[in-house]
Parts: C-alpha cells; sequence; structure tokens
C-alpha cells in the first residue's frame, strides 16, 4: 500500500496491485478491445489455417480453443457474444461436407462447442467471484494495516522518518512486526519489534505492545520505564511461550540517541558517507514478555548519531533473508551502496534496500518485514 502523502511518507508500505482495476480482476480491468484481440486472433488464425488447408481438410474444430479464452478474459455474458458457431457453420459450408458421417462429424464438434461455450461461461462466473472475494479481503487487509500501522509522519519533531511494512503472507498485508515514532514530552521515540509467531495471533499480540507503546511513551519520564511497560502489558496478554522483540530509540538533540534492547536485532548506523556501523547493545536483554526468566535489570545505552547520520532499524525478516545458496543476507556490505551519501529522500533508500532482499531472495521474503529509516532534520 502506498500512502499518498508526500516527501518520505510516500512508500511507507508495499504496493499493493489490483485495487485500481476492475474488480473483476486484473485481466478484466482492460478495455473490451484488449480482451477480444486475442479471441479475434484465434478465430483469425483457426480461418486461415482452414483456407489454406483446403476444401479437403476439416478444421473448424481447432474453434474449440475460444471458449477457454473467453472464460479467462471475459465476463459470462461476453462469453456467450464470443461465440463463434456461425463461423464454424461458415467453415463447414467452406469445407463441403455433405455425406452423411461429415454431417454427424459436424453435428458432434457443435455440440461439443455448445458444452465448452457453457463450461466456460460457469468458469467465467466462479472466477469474478472469487476475484471479488479476494480483492475485498484485500481492502479489508489493508485498512487493517493502516489502522495497526499508520505510516508515520515524513517528519516528527526534529527527526525525518521512512518507513516500509511487507508481510509475507498473501493478501494479509499484516502480521507480526510492528514500528511507532512518536513526538513526546521527552523527545522523539521509535520502536520496533517483532512478535514471535505469524497470523491473527502475532496480530493482535502486535496491536498490544504498539498500544502500550503509545500510551506509555507519553507517561514515562525514562526509556527504561517505556520498556517496564511493555514488558507488563505482554507478560499480561502473551500465551504460554509466546514473546515480542524490541529496539526502543529516543533522540536526543543535537546528535545523541539512547537505545534499549529487548532481543531484537541491533541497528545501523549509516554515516554520512554510506559508511554503516552495527550498534551492538552493551547489555542484551531477553525480549519482552520473558523478562522473569531473566535475572537482573537492562540498561539503556547512548550513541552518537551526527547530522547526516541515518539510524537503520529492521526485523528479522531483512537479517535472516536467505538468497538461492542458502546464505544470509549480506545487509551490512550491501547498505552503503544501496543508501549511499545522505540524501533527502529517505524512502527511495528503504525501497532500494528492499527490491534488493526480493531479488537476492529470488521472491518475496518468507517472513515479514518492517524497515525504518531514521534521521536528524534539518534545523
Amino acid at each position: 500500500m502506498t500512502s499518498n502523502r508526500p516527501d518520505d511518507q510516500a512508500g511507507a508500505h508495499a504496493p499493493s496491485a489490483g485495487l485500481a482495476l476492475d474488480e473483476g480482476g486484473t485481466l478484466l480491468g482492460l478495455p473490451l478491445w484488449q480482451r477480444l484481440l486475442p479471441i479475434g486472433g484465434a478465430m483469425a488464425g483457426v480461418c486461415a489455417a482452414d483456407l489454406l488447408a483446403g476444401q479437403d481438410t476439416y478444421l473448424a474444430s481447432l474453434m474449440s480453443v475460444v471458449p477457454p479464452l473467453a472464460a479467462l478474459l471475459l465476463y459470462p455474458l461476453e462469453v456467450v457474444a464470443s461465440s463463434c458457431l456461425l463461423l464454424m457453420v461458415g467453415l463447414t459450408h467452406y469445407d463441403g461436407l455433405g455425406d452423411a458421417e461429415a454431417r454427424r462429424l459436424f453435428e458432434g464438434t457443435l455440440i461439443a462447442y455448445a458444452a465448452l461455450t457453457l463450461a466456460a461461461v460457469f468458469i467465467s462466473h466462479f472466477r469474478i467471484v472469487r476475484t471479488r472475494h479476494m480483492v475485498a479481503v484485500r481492502t479489508v487487509a489493508e485498512a487493517a494495516q493502516l489502522a495497526l500501522l499508520p505510516p508515520p509522519e515524513p517528519r516528527v519533531g526534529p527527526v525525518r522518518v521512512a518507513a516500509r511494512y511487507v508481510s509475507a503472507v498473501d493478501l494479509a498485508q499484516i502480521g507480526g512486526d510492528l514500528y511507532a515514532v512518536l513526538d513526546t514530552p521527552f523527545g522523539v521515540r521509535a520502536l520496533i519489534g517483532d512478535v514471535r509467531g505469524k497470523g491473527l495471533p502475532a496480530v493482535r499480540m502486535a496491536s498490544v505492545v504498539l498500544g502500550a507503546f503509545r500510551e506509555s511513551v507519553c507517561d514515562e519520564p525514562e526509556l527504561s520505564g517505556v520498556a517496564e511497560r511493555l514488558e507488563r502489558s505482554v507478560a499480561r496478554h502473551a500465551e504460554v511461550g509466546e514473546f515480542t522483540t524490541a529496539l526502543l530509540v529516543q533522540f536526543l538533540p543535537p546528535d545523541t540517541i539512547e537505545l534499549f534492547h529487548c532481543g531484537h536485532v541491533p541497528p545501523l548506523r549509516v554515516c554520512a558517507d554510506g559508511a554503516a556501523t552495527v550498534l551492538e547493545p552493551p547489555d542484551p536483554w531477553v525480549p519482552l514478555g520473558l523478562a522473569r526468566l531473566a535475572d537482573g535489570k537492562p540498561q539503556p545505552w547512548l550513541e552518537r548519531l551526527a547530522p547526516g547520520d541515518r539510524l537503520l532499524l529492521y526485523t528479522d525478516g531483512v537479517a535472516e533473508a536467505r538468497g538461492a545458496d542458502g546464505a544470509f543476507y549480506p545487509l551490512m556490505s550491501r547498505v552503503p551502496e544501496l543508501l549511499g551519501p545522505s540524501g533527502p529522500d529517505l524512502t527511495a533508500g528503504l525501497t532500494a534496500l528492499h527490491t534488493d532482499v526480493t531479488h537476492t531472495t529470488g521472491g518475496p521474503l518468507r517472513d515479514d518485514a518492517a524497515l525504518m529509516l531514521l534521521t536528524w532534520a534539518e534545523p
């Protein structure tokens, strides 16, 4: 889904296909004359073959290719209207089938063609019904995604933001990966996370985490307090064995960020010249929902994020993407080329990164993926 907002927000989500076309499906969204071209071409090809073969060769039965094509390209009434029975009769008269055996052959051909046409009408009807259902499911999923993960504004306080989310579940559009960035009384705070599991349970837990984050960031003066609130919410609502990895970030002008690690993959700092550095936590902590199993207390840490530097937050759908050879996606080596020197268009960088990941894997990702790119805004 592509946002209609300008600047970095455009393209915050993966683009969807088919919604701008006719509700009957992608092919039925084309003008009628374009859909009739293959059918007319088939008819013309059969006629030409029959005429070239001469009157001693009966090729009118090859018109049986028309109903299957019509079932794929036309609406039911259009399938009936495209029937070429009269053309078959004309070719039969040309071929001069006058004896009894030839007439029986022709009558059998007509009956078979009529049956194929009837089957094509039913196939066209049920295909349209199914496609309309799929479009409705996608529409509902996109509405749910907007409600759960609304695209962030291109600028949040003193920070510019671009975000992208891609679901690995066909037509789902939403899953267990999550992100948020808010301007609070204590500064701009961001969250990226990944719920263990897939499907509706993961979506439910993602909504719990996001709700707790949006409520706590404006109340808790310390990032550790936000993490504790998230931990309590996840522990209260999670099923046995369920957990959520998360990374919390607070922006401290003019050139510092505070991070809080909860079992998530470490972020990357991409310097103004394109060089990338992994920001490893000095005190790694367990994912949300598992704090009762650990001793001690996690501590946030500070990192420098100079003007022009960018902070790349991502989930393991990117970090653990595998190519055809089974090797993990080389994020560290690809980021300098894909993001390059700092520029004004953060969304273009995220789009290039996602495209490169899918190219490396040879197709859609096998896991949900969320990406956020953040940098200081110009004064």
